[in-house]
């Protein structure tokens, strides 16, 4: 079994494959302990899957997950975190903004007892208004609300222990809040600066629509890590707040029909229904919330559903052989 396992996910970036496989073995086989390279392919329309294919049939430290289609970063992450054997694992980008001569700095912090080590782009080389600005909007958001103390949440370049990292469910953008769902688990969390450069090849998938995707998600690390366990203790408030106040406006609605013989439908109409919503919204919160209560055993035994499906496995026993696991 490898001490170490590289997890890099690919889209389109076929001119980027060799160069950084070839800077990966490189950096590992420099570090001396025994490490693998899952590489997967997240449904691809170019030649990177062709090239990943070769490289894995020639290296059997190289294991290749091809997915049927384009599920998204986050999906090929979970693939190649669920298809590696390491006892820590390294995810980078695969477009060679992730510079692989930071790794070492990566696994010593591992080697010192964190948890999790994350990497933080000092200096970004990106657009100011398009990516800078709104990443450190996002990123200040993250730590005030999550309370982990780390300055970039964004990037993937990050290192983890597998007892960590497999508890952690991964769908939508969630990679990029992994820190903050850790540290829910009670791991150790640090953050070094690594470098970042500008891409060479081929074109970046990050548009300004993924903003308003990661403004979602960021409601959702917010209730997960507050009401994750106990979700009665949000929307039961809620009811009950609902409950009180549509309580207290048909008691007073009540003293004036009973103490002035008003006609209440004809004088109080809008109070009247505005009590009838809070009081009827009131119970439906409530009913929320113990279903959400009901749910939270789906959370402590989780399904083995996968947020992908994979097309076929690709790693070779020996230099000389190559296997192909149709799936």
């Amino acid at each position: 079994m490898p001490k170490y396992s590289i997890v890099v996910p690919f889209h389109d970036e076929e001119e980027n494959v060799t160069a950084l496989y070839d800077r990966l073995k490189a950096v590992m086989e420099h570090v001396g302990e025994s490490f693998e390279l899952v590489f997967v392919d997240d449904g691809s329309r170019d030649r990177t899957c062709r090239m990943l294919e070769e490289i894995a049939a020639v290296d059997s430290r190289v294991l290749l997950v091809k997915l049927r289609r384009n599920f998204g970063q986050t999906s090929a992450l979970a693939a190649g975190f669920d298809h590696s054997q390491g006892d820590c694992i390294l995810a980078m980008d695969g477009d060679l903004q992730h510079d692989p001569n930071d790794i070492p700095a990566f696994l010593a912090k591992l080697e010192e007892g964190y948890d999790v080590v994350s990497g933080w782009r000092e200096n970004r080389v990106d657009s100011f208004l398009l990516r800078r600005l709104p990443s450190h909007i996002a990123n200040w958001l993250m730590a005030r609300l999550s309370g982990v103390d780390i300055h970039d949440f964004g990037t993937t370049f990050k290192a983890y222990r597998r007892e960590v990292i497999q508890n952690i469910p991964l769908y939508g953008e969630m990679h990029r809040f992994i820190p903050a769902l850790a540290s829910w688990y009670g791991a150790s969390i640090c953050e070094i600066p690594i470098n970042n450069t500008n891409r060479l090849h081929g074109h970046s998938h990050y548009g300004m629509g993924r903003t308003l995707r990661v403004f979602f998600d960021l409601i959702t690390i917010r209730f997960l890590l507050r009401y994750m366990s106990r979700p009665l203790h949000f929307f039961g408030t809620l009811g009950l707040l609902g409950i009180l106040g549509g309580t207290g406006i048909a008691g007073w609605l009540l003293a004036l029909k009973v103490m002035t013989h008003q006609h209440i439908m004809a004088l109080h109409s809008p109070m009247f229904v505005i009590g009838a919503v809070l009081l009827l919204g009131g119970m439906q919160m409530i009913g929320i919330g113990l279903l959400g209560e009901l749910q939270v055993r789906h959370y402590h035994a989780p399904t083995l559903r996968a947020p992908y499906t994979v097309d076929r496995l690709v790693r070779s026993r020996s230099n000389e052989d190559r296997v192909i696991s149709d799936l």
